[in-house]
């Protein structure tokens, strides 16, 4: 019988984090301070984050050792499962081999965890009480729930409105780990009353829950911040994925011609193609594929430049592609890839043409979720759909091309909380969203005035 999984045990979970800036043939610019427009200094996030997180953030380490506190949390669900998509390599006739690193198995049913931990760890040591934090589809506000709750820590968690509305039960994971979750925009804050004031009717977007959750930690002192994705430590914490998946490809005697993950802010994707980014820098033959929404097109029609990373400019300015730090993606159901910018590391490594970035609709993505739901077990959550879809785009181009490709995924959660989306799908009624052009012209307008990027 063909081999279906790949474990590791748990003595084989990473000692260390991979740092991509260590071997990136050039650097991203640095964040700027939007007031004088200087480069940033570690001091001035010292008010939201903990030293040793702004350490890891400027850092150029090519490692960074995982405290053993943190190794042992890891124990309870990592390493993660490789499984040789053999089902869905049927499926589709191909002599392609087809694998994924499945994130799905962690206490909260996602990657994030991955992340949370460390951030609860590291602000915990350095006496926090209380974290605040923004989420779109409710994984990273669940996750670092439950960090929180390992580490003694208060947290409170802006949801988007549409997600806080269309997934209840990530929000009563989140209470259930003791986890205070409000819809966002909210009357809680100043910028949560301003979006409302103008726009009482506003979905919400990551960008404005940033805003929220950021104001709420500037002003406590024993209050700071936690970001689920996009900044360098964030990234820095998914490679354990990444590194993981490296040795169980050699367990499988095989090596990836390409590897994809979705993107929103970056963080799942950094973990996994990191890792393997490391090996193109050195030579090696590998495309690397990051996959968005075509209705929140950050990467593939973006501006690469800088910008806020929140709705009301409280953030650093942070070199990325952004849609402008105002602009509301329509609601599709993979709220977590319904942010406006994305991480500088991985906006640095598509715009130098290290990674290949691609965006597809929601109904092709929907379709071929519940295709690999039928041959594959596992019901993905929407945003990893996105890199199932692009995974059958590469099948289909190496029928053509004649050639057999082995090609490597992150399966980065489950869907079993994404239902409503799913009943959306099977009764016909899901439809693409499509940009509005005009609100993407506004938005992107104001990048005009903000620093470039040469």
């Amino acid at each position: 019988m063909a081999q279906h999984r790949y474990l590791l045990p748990e003595d084989r979970i990473p000692a260390h984090w991979y740092n991509i800036a260590a071997d990136l043939p050039s650097m991203p610019p640095p964040p700027l301070n939007p007031g004088t427009g200087q480069p940033l200094g570690p001091e001035a996030l010292a008010g939201i984050f903990p030293m040793s997180l702004i350490e890891q953030e400027v850092s150029t380490d090519r490692y960074i050792a995982i405290p053993d506190p943190v190794r042992e949390i890891y124990a309870m669900w990592r390493p993660t499962p490789m499984y040789r998509a053999l089902g869905l390599e049927k499926a589709l006739g191909t002599t392609c081999k087809i694998f994924y690193k499945y994130e799905g198995v962690s206490p909260a049913g996602s990657h994030k965890p991955n992340t949370s931990v460390p951030q609860a760890y590291y602000n915990a040591q350095a006496g926090i009480k209380r974290l605040t934090t923004e989420t779109g589809a409710g994984q990273w506000g669940s996750s670092l729930s439950f960090a929180c709750n390992l580490f003694d820590i208060e947290c409170k968690v802006f949801m988007v409105r549409v997600s806080y509305d269309s997934k209840p039960y990530r929000r009563m994971m989140m209470e259930t780990w003791g986890g205070e979750c409000v819809a966002s925009p909210s009357e809680e804050t100043n910028a949560g009353r301003a979006i409302l004031a103008e726009h009482p009717d506003s979905p919400g977007s990551l960008g404005i829950a940033i805003s929220e959750a950021v104001e709420q930690a500037a002003m406590n002192d024993d209050t700071n911040y936690a970001l689920g994705s996009v900044l360098n430590h964030v990234l820095l914490h998914q490679t354990v994925v990444g590194e993981e998946a490296k040795e169980q490809m050699e367990m499988a005697g095989a090596y990836p011609d390409v590897v994809i993950g979705c993107v929103g802010g970056g963080s799942n994707f950094g973990g996994l193609a990191f890792p393997f980014l490391q090996d193109k820098i050195a030579g090696k033959d590998i495309r690397i594929v990051a996959v968005e929404p075509a209705s929140c097109p950050t990467l593939t029609r973006g501006t690469y430049g800088y910008d806020f990373g929140d709705t009301a400019q409280t953030t650093p300015l942070l070199p990325m592609h952004s849609l402008g730090h105002d602009f509301i993606p329509p609601s599709i159901h993979s709220g977590g890839l319904r942010y406006h910018g994305m991480a500088p590391l991985v906006s640095h490594v598509v715009h130098t043409g290290l990674v290949e970035a691609t965006a597809h609709g929601q109904v092709e993505c929907f379709a071929e979720a519940v295709r690999f739901a039928r041959v594959e077990g596992i019901i993905p959550a929407p945003e990893p759909s996105h890199a199932i879809r692009q995974v059958v785009v590469e099948v289909e181009r190496a029928r053509e091309e004649g050639v057999e490709k082995t090609i490597l995924f992150n399966l980065c959660g489950h869907g079993h909380f994404d239902m409503a989306a799913y009943a959306d799908f099977l009764s016909g009624n899901m439809k693409d969203l499509a940009v509005d052009e005009g609100e993407l012209a506004r938005a992107t307008e104001v990048l005009a005035a903000m620093p470039g990027i040469a």
